[in-house]
Parts: structure tokens; sequence; C-alpha cells
């Protein structure tokens, strides 16, 4: 869990200081540039063109400083734009370490060059780049239409660096734009290598639905800031952050897409230091047909998207789509895709700061057996250590730890803890004499071990920035080290000035932090089990990139029922960032929630990738028996519901690793011509089957619910009836349950019964819910491996079953994969079935049929298929006569 930052330790009076004071500077340089012509002036006669990329430079025409801008297509209908110093007095910051390898890029062609125009063309010539010289602009079009321009507001802005001022009242006078220091309250930022902001504007033609850029506690589509705050990006932890806020919180991810009827873009801001997006969209005029012959004009949509960091360079990748599925394949391409989890991380999480010993773990452990229900993972926050001392336990309340795991390992469940990344300081403490002796801390300006005060008191921070200190952090993980089963982290802020590894400054590595945090622990749980076991690591601060080493949550959220509302497009927000392995605090991590919404929150977290109850020590007790026997009794069928779904739910996982479809998405996602689904929040679907509808309005008695698709049918999903009306609905709803729908055309996959854990369920049989379309047909697959090791990847160890019903046959075929299970597929329900059959059959591969047992409901037209004990593992046919 990422730990406290220094935010978190500082006072409510501190962070009002700091947080309005510390975008200020760098707004308002940038923001002295306004809408206009550019000057910067391309010099194409300095053009060199290769197979990796074509070079030019740019000189800014008052200050005279020269540019070089680099352009290169990379596989996929991805283009990249870099534009850094030609001549700078030092390197510039350049992020490491987010691209999973240097892309392979493909040759662009200069297709026409004459004065002020070259125009670059893409091998198969679909894509376009038109560079013009003055004022400098870059134009991509597709097949002629013009999908994006670079600098056509001429924003481009870029702080060269520089010798400081030799002359104190110079320097007096450029203190007040912050280009070599800044003030706030009590903190200085001293900036020893001056300013160094870059930014740049990109108009996105026909587009007026723009998303992306998390983590902002804010509405799914984003909104005009023209006359407001920019989006912020910068990670830093707010305690009970506002709802509706533009400010950055825990993580960023500076990706961002635009989408229109018939095609997706998206833009990805390579940079991790402090960085501000403005959007604003807008309606321009188009010319319809030939001017001559008439004057007639359509209002098109146009977003312009301005991105601003504090340093570093300009990196940008255009991601061309065309489609969603496209752009979020062409992120993974560049980033990576999700990790694949282990099975019991998908189950549900009981978590408190804090548990307080050995005998309130076992006894709410106990509670759960009592109370039948299902749990994977018990969480001990940081009053676990001795003195906040990480890797260590506390002797009095944890006195035999690996007796107390051993005890959930037999009853097949696991324990977490928080590990967090200030170290403190105390001589006696290993890890931190050892890390002192090593010089693996952040510094301050000074050279000397940057100090802050958080949770131990006086700590110094390691810079995880250092592949050495990653190392070393990851084999602090050993078992003869540390006993304890996963990981926790919550990174925390330094200082902008402090220094860290080859002498880069904190401002230039701030949104990276946490990333490599998570990166040095995922490595470390992988390397204790010598490489054969999953990690799972869940973090609070994430950069792009992150979804290769674990899962991610919102932070510190408050038990109101707004924040259960927000969750939805905060979760979906990051899904579409690439990160599908995310989840929400139940209940709200602050204060006391009101048994309504403590179960509505149930209800949507069990539908939701990352499952976890938490709350904080000022928070009343809040274990789910605890509300009272009906309350208890929704809530354990909340989280039934939840285990009886994982088949489906691994399944969608497995496609976030393999194929970067994210596990929940917007309705947009698999609706992309239907704009009434553009801005909608309040429902999500969960990967292409299933629509979910969270209640959030407090003592709600109807919903409003959009089913969308006009040649789209529809079921309840638990009561197998298919909805005589599609487009928007009343639903009536009670305490018992929220809305859920299945689409027809799908198969999902589900087990008949929930155990006390995941583990407890592996030979628990299968049911298919097959849904049928409007051609009575559905697909649907099955993913399956042993849930825990690597074995699915180095040795093929999985089984990947594709469902088919057509014509009134439902077909199993296994795909790929080697892995055999003795589980069965038990139940067949078939939604939608015309009309009662006069008998079904089934027939294995080796040609053996027999009858099976069916009942059909006329009501619903659900046909059920019993006891029929067909080997998951096996290919066979069920033909309904």
């Amino acid at each position: 869990e990422g730990s406290p930052t220094k935010q978190e330790c500082m006072t409510e009076n501190e962070k009002q200081i700091i947080q309005p004071k510390i975008i200020f500077c760098l707004d308002r340089r940038q923001k002295l540039l306004c809408p206009g012509k550019s000057l910067y002036r391309a010099l194409l006669d300095s053009v060199t063109s290769s197979d990796e990329n074509v070079k030019f430079q740019i000189i800014h025409e008052e200050h005279k400083v020269l540019l070089q801008v680099e352009i290169c297509e990379i596989g996929g209908n991805i283009f990249r734009l870099k534009i850094d110093e030609a001549s700078p007095l030092r390197a510039r910051y350049k992020v490491p370490d987010v691209l999973i390898k240097e892309p392979t890029t493909q040759r662009l062609f200069i297709s026409q060059k004459e004065p002020g125009i070259l125009v670059l063309s893409s091998v198969n010539e679909d894509y376009k780049l038109q560079v013009t010289a003055y004022p400098f602009q870059v134009e991509l079009q597709s097949k002629g239409e013009t999908v994006l321009s670079m600098n056509s507001n001429g924003l481009l802005y870029f702080e060269h660096l520089r010798p400081p001022p030799k002359v104190r009242i110079f320097w007096e006078k450029q203190e007040d734009l912050g280009l070599w220091q800044e003030k706030f309250g009590s903190f200085l930022d001293i900036k020893a290598h001056g300013p160094s902001s870059v930014g740049m504007d990109f108009s996105l033609h026909g587009f007026d639905h723009v998303y992306g850029i998390p983590q902002h506690t804010e509405a799914l589509l984003l909104k005009n800031t023209s006359d407001g705050d920019a989006y912020r990006l910068y990670n830093l932890d707010i305690f009970g952050h506002k709802i509706h806020d533009k400010i950055g919180i825990y993580g960023s991810v500076p990706l961002l897409l635009a989408h229109k009827p018939n095609r997706t873009t998206g833009i990805f801001w390579l940079n991790s230091s402090e960085t501000l997006v403005d959007i604003n969209t807008k309606a321009v005029h188009m010319l319809s047909g030939s001017a001559a012959e008439t004057a007639k004009q359509r209002a098109m949509p146009l977003t312009d998207v301005r991105w601003m960091s504090e340093s570093g360079i300009i990196d940008v990748f255009l991601l061309m789509g065309p489609t969603a599925f496209d752009i979020f394949k062409q992120f993974a391409q560049l980033t990576g895709t999700q990790a694949l989890p282990p099975l019991f991380s998908l189950g549900y999480h009981q978590c408190r700061w804090n548990y307080e010993d050995e005998q309130d773990v076992k006894a709410v452990d106990a509670g759960f057996d009592e109370h039948d229900i299902p749990y994977d993972v018990i969480w001990l926050d940081i009053e676990h250590t001795d003195g906040k001392k990480y890797f260590t336990w506390d002797k009095k309340k944890f006195q035999n730890p690996r007796k107390m795991q051993e005890h959930l390992r037999k009853k097949k469940r696991k324990l977490v803890v928080i590990v967090d990344p200030h170290v403190k300081i105390d001589p006696t403490y290993t890890l931190y004499s050892q890390a002192k002796d090593k010089g693996y801390f952040v510094k301050d300006r000074n050279g000397q071990d940057f100090e802050g005060i958080c949770w131990p008191g006086s700590s110094c921070y390691l810079d995880f920035t250092n592949p050495e200190v990653r190392k070393w952090y990851a084999d602090q993980f050993a078992f003869k080290t540390y006993k304890v089963s996963m990981g926790l982290l919550r990174p925390n802020c330094n200082p902008k000035d402090a220094v860290h590894y080859n002498n880069w400054e904190h401002r230039e590595v701030h949104n990276l932090y946490g990333f490599y945090q998570q990166m040095a622990t995922a490595e470390g749980l992988i390397r204790r089990s010598s490489g054969k076991e999953r990690p799972f690591v869940l973090t609070r601060s994430f950069f792009a990139g992150s979804q290769k080493y674990g899962a991610v949550w919102t932070g510190d959220n408050t038990a109101e029922w707004g924040y259960l509302k927000i969750s939805i497009p905060m979760l979906l927000t990051i899904s579409m960032a690439g990160i599908s392995f995310c989840g929400a605090d139940v209940g709200g991590f602050i204060g006391d929630p009101e048994p309504e919404l403590l179960v509505r929150w149930y209800q949507a977290g069990a539908y939701q990738p990352f499952f976890r109850g938490h709350s904080n020590m000022e928070s009343k007790r809040r274990e789910p028996w605890l509300f009272g026997e009906k309350n208890t009794q929704i809530i354990r069928e909340a989280i039934r519901e939840r285990y009886v779904l994982l088949p489906y739910l691994y399944t969608l996982f497995y496609r976030a690793h393999t194929a970067a479809e994210p596990v929940m998405r917007p309705l947009w996602i698999e609706f992309p011509g239907k704009i009434e689904t553009f801005g909608v929040e309040n429902e999500y679907m969960l990967g292409n089957a299933l629509l979910v509808h969270p209640v959030t309005e407090q003592e709600a008695k109807t919903v409003s619910v959009l089913l969308p698709g006009s040649d789209e049918i529809w079921y309840d999903f638990r009561k197998f009836k298919r909805m005589e009306d599609l487009g928007t609905l009343k639903i009536p709803v009670t305490l018992e349950n929220i809305p859920v729908f299945q689409r027809g055309g799908t198969v999902i996959p589900l087990k008949t019964t929930a155990g006390k854990s995941t583990e407890w369920m592996i030979d628990v049989s299968y049911e298919l819910h097959v849904a049928l379309d409007t051609e009575a047909c559905a697909v649907g697959e099955l993913y399956l491996d042993d849930g825990h090791s690597f074995q699915y990847l180095h040795k093929k160890q999985f089984l990947y079953q594709k469902f088919t019903f057509h014509k009134n046959v439902l077909s199993s075929r296994d795909e790929s994969g080697q892995y055999h299970t003795t589980c069965v597929v038990e139940r067949v329900i078939v939604l939608g079935f015309g009309q009662q059959p006069t008998f079904v059959t089934a027939c294995s591969k080796d040609g053996k049929r027999k009858e099976v047992v069916f009942t059909y409901n006329t009501k619903t037209s659900a046909l059920t298929l019993e006891n029929l004990a067909l080997s998951i593992d096996a290919d066979w046919e069920i033909c309904i006569n």
C-alpha cells in the first residue's frame, strides 16, 4: 500500500499552503505564452532521413536557441515525436525503464519537399505527416483526413538550460516567476539548473470526447479547463481528497484518449515531472463543398490539449488506433501489459489500519468461517512492525508471525503487510545502517542524506531510481530475511530539489518513484521463490507501465455516498490507462459508513477488479458481520457472487495480460458508435459480457440503466429473463442486489458454488451461462492454469477453452495450452432459447453420446441442462433438438 506520503505527515495548514502554490510558477510561466503564431521556425535544409527516423532542427526567432526534432513511425500505427536541445549545457532527463524496450521503427519516406513544406509518408502510405516550416507545426493525416495537429496554436514551449545569473538584482526579478527558486510556506525549492519546463499543444480534429490522464477524483469525460484549473499530474497523497478536483493525487499516467464514432486516438506524453494538462473543446466552422458555390458552413468539434511539464524533454507517442482496443494494444506495446495476478488476489481482501495482534488476526479469520463468508487475504498495516521499522515485527503483538501465517496457510488463506519507502533513522536498525553505509538514500541539495518526518519520526528515503538500490531492496524480501506472504506499498514524496542517482533532481523523477518501488518489490517476491511464483504487490503511487508489476488502489477515500459514486469513473479511467488490476477501498477508508452505504459498496466492489474492504484506525470496526443479520446476509451474498464469478474474471485478466483488453471498461469501448454511451460513468462493462450498474444513491428504489445497442439482447444476470426494452430504463431495486445484465451473444463460465477461499474452490465444478443473441448464437472462453506459478508462461501449462453456440449446438474446443484438470462442466443454462426441446444429447471427443437431463422455463425462456459431468479440458458438443 503506498505508505503515507510526506503530505500525510504534514499539518492541515502546511497542506493548504503547499497545494496551490506548488504549481503556481510553472503554470504562470507557460500561460504567458498565449495561442497565436509560433515563434519557432523549422530549418528544412537540416533534414536528415534514415531507416530509424527523420531529423531536423527548429529555431526560436527571438532567443535563437536550436532544438532537435526527431520523428519516427513505430510498427502498429504509432508515431513518436521528440524535441530536445540541439546542444544543451547538460543532458536533459529522458524517462528510462517505462518503455519495455526501445521501439522498433519503420522508415518514413519524404514524399514531398518544397520551400516551407515537408511531407513524410508511412510505409503503407495510409498516414502522412506534414511539417510546415513557419510557423512550425506538424499535421498528422490518415487517408487524407487530418486527425491531429501539433503546435497549431503556437504553444510549443521549451526553456533551454542556461548558466545561473550573476547579478543579484536580475536573480530577484526572475525569482517572481520561479525560474531559479520557489517558496511556498516554509518550503524553499532551489533549482540548481534553472528553469527547464517544456510544453506543446495538440489539436484533435472532429473530437469532443476525451478521457484518461489519471489520477483525479473526477468525471469520466475530461472537462474544459479554459475557465479553471488545468488537470495536474503530480503523485501526491491528499488525505480525504475532494471530489471533482483536478489536482493530482496518488498516481499519474500521462495518456489521453480521444474518441468519436469512427475513430479513437491517443496521446502518450512521456514525462515524469510535474505536468499540467489544459483542455479546450470548441466548435469550428468548416466550409461544406466549394466556397465559391455555397456559403454553407458546418460546425465540427475540435479539442485542443496543451501539455506542460516542469522539466525533461518533449517525448510524445501518437497512438492512431483506429479503435479503442487498438489504442490499448499500442500503449501495451510500449509500456507492457497487466501482469497476470495470482488467483487468490482476485478474491476478497480484509484490511484495517490496524489489526492489533495475532489473536485479533485469528479472531477475524474465524469470524469469516463462523459467518460462512469467503475471503482470501487478511492485511496488516504499519502497526505490525517494531516501531515502524519495516521488515520487522512487533514482538509483543506478533510473537510468532511464522506460526500465524502457517495457521492461515492451512486454511488456504494469505497474509499481506505494508512496506513503506521511508526508513527510520536508527543506527541499530539493520535496514537503515546497511542503506546508509552503501549510500542508498536520496540526498538533499547539499549532498547529505535527505531527512523527512513520517510515521517512524525522522526518516531517510531509499533511492529506488538506482538499479543497485532496487536489487538490494528486492533481496530484503528473501524468506531468510523477511517471513511474510506479499507486499503492499504507498510511496512518499520528496522535495523537488532532493537529489537522486546520477545526480538527477527529484523534480525530474517524481512521478516515477512509486513505480520503481513497486518494480523492486515485485522482483523481490519473484526472486525469493526462485522465479516460480507470481507476486502480488499493491501500490497507491503509479505511473505508465505500473501494470507490469501488480495492482493499484485509489487511496484514502471517505465513507460517503459521493466517494462510492466517483470511484466508478476513477477506476474506469485507471483501467483505460493500462492498469486493469484496480479497486477502491470498500466502505471508504475514512469515517464510518452507514450500513446501507457499506452494503452498496460491497455490491459494487464484488464486480470490480480489486476487491478489498479497508478502514483507518479512527473508524469503528466494520467486519462484514457487525451490521446485523440482514446486512450480513446481503454482504455474504455479494462476496459469494464474486467467488462464483472468478472463472470469468480470471479469463478477463488473461485477456488483459495477453491482449491488453481492460477488465473493467466504459460502455463506449464496447459500443463505439453509440454516442449515448460516450459520457456514461454510473455503469460499466465487466469484459464484453456483463453490464454492471452499482446503486450509488441513498434509499434508491429505482435506477436509470442504459442498455445500449438497437441490435443487442440483454438478460437479467440473476433471473435469466430477457429485457423487453432497450435504451434507458427505470429498473426497480431493493437492498438485496444491484442490476447486472448479460449481453446476448456471450458465454460466461462460473463456478457452481462459492468456497471458503479461492484455493478451496479448485475442484468445484463449472456452469456456463449461454446468452443467445438475435441470431441465436453465442461465444465465450475460459482460461485456466494453476493460479499461482509462471508455468503458464514457461511450459504452456494452461487451458484456453472456447465455447460456441450455433444452430442449437454448444461446443467446447481447446484453443491452446497443455493444462489438465479433473474439473467438469456440471450445468449449462441457455438464456433466450425459443422453445422447449424434445431431447438433448452430449457427445464427447471419443464419440460417446449420452442423454442430458433438462428443464425449460417458459416464463424466462431459460433452458437448464443438469448433471453433465463434461470434462472442462476436453472437446465436446451438446446437441439440442
